[in-house]
Order: structure tokens, then C-alpha cells, then sequence
């Protein structure tokens, strides 16, 4: 009798504990794990086990205690292991929403803006200072021309094809990937239309690539893009050079460093990239152009201007004469 009393109130005494356990391991899956001041990074290793992540985690201080995010691991997520990579957690830190990203892999992808006007060697530079991969990885993909062979016989690399946008770039994503996704959106973007377009002109895509690249380098005023188009339109027409200053800093970049002061000298340079030497368009784009210069050098205003000159403030004053572009130079630029 006293035996059988003292079994019940032992089963009583254990459901109570068990119970209460259940309810602190509820308590302590559902609950806040920790507070962050700002969102953290956390990279899981190829080839780590949940251990071992835990492990980390807690050295970290994005959980307190290891063996029970252990426990809520082989009880709800076994045997799924977790994926490599880097992962983004922000407060409030919960064990199911941690455990979930890291089986099912969700990492965290970089926000990456590729503006218009940069260059290859720039955009190589900008990934990497957004740890999203190597420079010197990516610039040997750059070099591939397979992405746009067919588009583009004559490329000698992906120079005007790495579409300006925004991405979301994996940390360590391969570098051809990255350019595969740039050179995509570009043809994304240079649609049938575009092409068809180009074709009625009489340019190849490439050509087109190339003016709109002077174009993006020429002007950032929406309202002026089809006006430098048609003064480069018009002077081609002619015969008559470019005389595009971004050429030539383009060809300086390649050779021997651009200091950011074009001197008069510099438009002496031997350079086929040169327009104040040779006529018609330079070899190759000299930037990554964006989607409004690509437009422009499709659709040139029908203006006859054949000169423009900055008025140091942003804009272009636009000439039709030589007198009339001269006039304004001294009246623009003559204090500098």
C-alpha cells in the first residue's frame, strides 16, 4: 500500500517534471534568444556539422545555450544538415527561424548597385568591396568573351556588356556567375526590338554599345543624352572626329593611370582610342553604359549639332557652328 503510494506520487512528481520541461524547451524555442544591436553575419563553413555550428553560434552570442539549440535540432530538423554559406540574422533571434535558415539554406544575399558608367576593372573593384568575391577572379571572367561572342564577333571582353543594376550576390559567388548575370541582363535588356532598331540604322550591336558608352561618360542629364547622341550621330555623317575627352582617359586608365586631370598634352596620346587623332568610334566601349544612354545612342535627337562644350556646372551648351562653339568656350571655360 505504501509502495503503491509512493510509485504515484514518483509518476506525479515526473510528469510534473517532464511537464515543466516541455514547457521551459517550448519556452526557450519560441522565446528571443538573444537581443542584437544591429543585424549580424554568420558564416557556416563547407563541411560542418550542427555541432560544430552550435558551437559557433554560441561563441558568437547569437544563442546561449548550445545543447538545447542541439536538442531542438535532432527533434525537429534531423537529419537535414546545415547548408554553407553566410547567413544574416537580426534581433529578434529565434531558435525555430535560426534553424530553419540554416537547413534550408536560406543565405544571405548581398545587395550589390552596379551604377552606369563603370568600368570593368571599377565594377571588379566594387564586388569585392562588397565581399562578394575576388577582383582578380573576376576580371579573368571578364576577359571570357563567350557570354557574348555571338552577339558581339569582335569583343575582345565584356567591356560595355556588364548591364548597370542592382544584384544579390552570394558571399563568394563565382565570378563567372556574376559576370554570366550582368552580361544576361544586358541582353535582357537590348531586346528584339533594340536590335531591330539597330540593324535599320545600319550599326551592329556593338556599335551601338560603343556610342552609348561615350554617351553614359559624356552626360548624366537625362535631357541631354539624345543631344550628345546627335552631335556624335552628326559629326560620323560628316567624317568629322569625336573629339570625346572620355576616350582618351578611357586609353590613359589602360596604359599608365588616369590622375583625374585631363592636360592638354594627354590629346597628343597614340592610342586608338584616341578621337582627337582618329576619326570614327574608338575599338570598344569605354564603360558599362545604362539603359537611357543605350536608348539615346538608338534614338539620337534630330538636332543638327555638331559641338557641345561643359558650362561647369553639370550641363552642356550645344552649338551648331564652330564660331558659335568657340564663343562659348571662352564664355565656359575660360577661367579654367
Amino acid at each position: 500500500m505504501i509502495l503503491a503510494r509512493a510509485l504515484k506520487l514518483a509518476l506525479l512528481a515526473l510528469n510534473v517534471l517532464f511537464f515543466w520541461l516541455a514547457v521551459w524547451f517550448v519556452f526557450e524555442c519560441r522565446a528571443p534568444l538573444v537581443t542584437l544591436r544591429q543585424p549580424a553575419l554568420f558564416e557556416v563553413e563547407k563541411g560542418k556539422g550542427m555541432a560544430a555550428v552550435a558551437r559557433g553560434l554560441e561563441e558568437a552570442g547569437l544563442i546561449r545555450r548550445r545543447e538545447t539549440f542541439l536538442g531542438a535540432y535532432y527533434l525537429f530538423h534531423y537529419p537535414r544538415g546545415p547548408k554553407s554559406g553566410e547567413y544574416r540574422f537580426a534581433s529578434p533571434v529565434r531558435m525555430q527561424a535560426l534553424l530553419e535558415a540554416l537547413t534550408a539554406g536560406r543565405v544571405y544575399l548581398h545587395p550589390v548597385t552596379v551604377p552606369e558608367g563603370l568600368t570593368g576593372m571599377e565594377i571588379a573593384s566594387l564586388l569585392e568591396e562588397k565581399r562578394v568575391l575576388n577582383s582578380e577572379e573576376f576580371l579573368s571572367a571578364f576577359s571570357r568573351t563567350e557570354l557574348i561572342s555571338s552577339w558581339d564577333p569582335g569583343a575582345g571582353d565584356l567591356e560595355g556588356y556588364l548591364f548597370p543594376e542592382t544584384y544579390h550576390f552570394t558571399k563568394n559567388t563565382e565570378a563567372h556567375e556574376a559576370a554570366a548575370r550582368m552580361v544576361g541582363q544586358f541582353k535582357s535588356v537590348f531586346d528584339a526590338g533594340r536590335r531591330r532598331r539597330a540593324e535599320e540604322m545600319g550599326w551592329s550591336v556593338r556599335d551601338i554599345v560603343i556610342m552609348a558608352s561615350l554617351i553614359e561618360k559624356e552626360t548624366s542629364l537625362p535631357e541631354e543624352r539624345e543631344l550628345v547622341s546627335a552631335v556624335f550621330h552628326n559629326r560620323l555623317k560628316i567624317g568629322m572626329k569625336l573629339d570625346c575627352d572620355p576616350t582618351i582617359i578611357y586609353a590613359l586608365k589602360k596604359e599608365r593611370g588616369f590622375d583625374g586631370d585631363l592636360k592638354y598634352r594627354d590629346l597628343r596620346l597614340d592610342s586608338p582610342y584616341n578621337t582627337y587623332r582618329y576619326p570614327g568610334l574608338p575599338p570598344g566601349p569605354i564603360c558599362n553604359p545604362g539603359r537611357e544612354a543605350l536608348e539615346a545612342a538608338l534614338y539620337p535627337a534630330p538636332e543638327p549639332f555638331l559641338y557641345f562644350v561643359s558650362k561647369n556646372d553639370g550641363s552642356h551648351h550645344f552649338s551648331l557652328s564652330y564660331r558659335e562653339h568657340r564663343d562659348a568656350v571662352r564664355r565656359f571655360q575660360q577661367r579654367r
